[in-house]
């Protein structure tokens, strides 16, 4: 039986915990695990009860009980959690982080020289079991282990592994973007609003061209350009369309946002 912690019950570790808990590795015969976690705050530990989930006391507690520990905790609460858990991490310890633009050469200076440290990005359709998430691991964190974590994740969704030297750029591109997506839709809903279209209508239509649009992407085979232009008939109502997007400069406002996201990433990491 493998222990796995997670030190934060917010709205990405509750993620984590529900993708596993209806996992194989919650339910299969070979890789099963046990959960743990613990959070300051009891209302978050409150919806864990339907998924057999060991509750601590404290985070060194858990750090204690558990092989793999899960930051789950924004960054500017990390250094408190590690200063809580360092004595009891070890070298058989695999500590588990989702904190944005965290370096796990900074969580091995904080905890043991040495830790093995995974570094995650993960994004919230986690909770639905559509989940994006990149992942790194230090060097001394073994295939076995590793693979573990990747089995995690890859219970909720999607995942690709990454050189850890760009995990703060990869933010602005799934860790972020859902965001930056949800944006781009409202903008979209709000003109069908002064148009006088059915907002259920509008919503349905429009998720759903997300979603498809997103398949075509991964599975059409097509590039991006091709897929713009299997769209875009000659004269018709999505070349206009397009040319205000090129007009509004939408390709180096998305760039200025990400570059922006990148930026503040590194200034946490400090």
């Amino acid at each position: 039986m493998t222990d796995i912690g997670f030190i934060g019950a917010g709205n990405m570790g509750f993620a984590i915990i529900k993708g596993i808990s209806k996992s194989e590795l919650c339910k299969g015969t070979e890789n099963n695990v046990s959960l743990f976690a613990y959070d300051k705050d009891p209302q978050k530990l409150g919806r864990l009860d339907e998924y057999n989930v060991s509750l601590c006391a404290s985070a060194a507690e858990l750090a204690k009980k558990c092989k793999y520990v899960v930051l789950a905790v924004k960054p500017q609460q990390l250094d408190d959690v590690l200063a809580e858990i360092a004595e009891s991490i070890t070298e058989n310890s695999v500590i588990v982080s989702i904190c944005a633009g965290i370096t796990d050469e900074y969580i091995s200076s904080k905890t043991m020289p040495g830790a093995k440290v995974i570094l995650v990005m993960p994004n919230t359709p986690l909770l639905l079991g559509e989940g994006a998430t990149a992942l790194s691991r230090s060097e001394n964190v073994s295939d076995d282990e590793f693979s573990l974590v990747c089995k995690i994740f890859g219970s909720s969704g999607e995942y690709a592994v990454i050189s850890k030297d760009k995990m703060k750029e990869i933010i602005a591109i799934n860790g972020s973007s859902p965001a930056f997506i949800y944006l781009y839709a409202k903008a979209f809903l709000n003109y069908a609003e002064s148009a006088g279209i059915n907002n259920d209508a509008a919503k349905k239509l429009f998720a759903q061209s997300l979603i498809g649009s997103a398949k075509m992407i991964t599975d059409s085979g097509y590039s991006i350009d091709e897929l713009i232009e299997m769209v875009s008939s000659k004269g018709g109502t999505t070349i206009a369309g397009l040319e205000k997007l090129y007009e509004g400069g939408l390709s180096e406002t998305v760039k200025s946002c990400c570059e922006a996201c990148t930026k503040r990433a590194y200034e946490l990491s400090k």
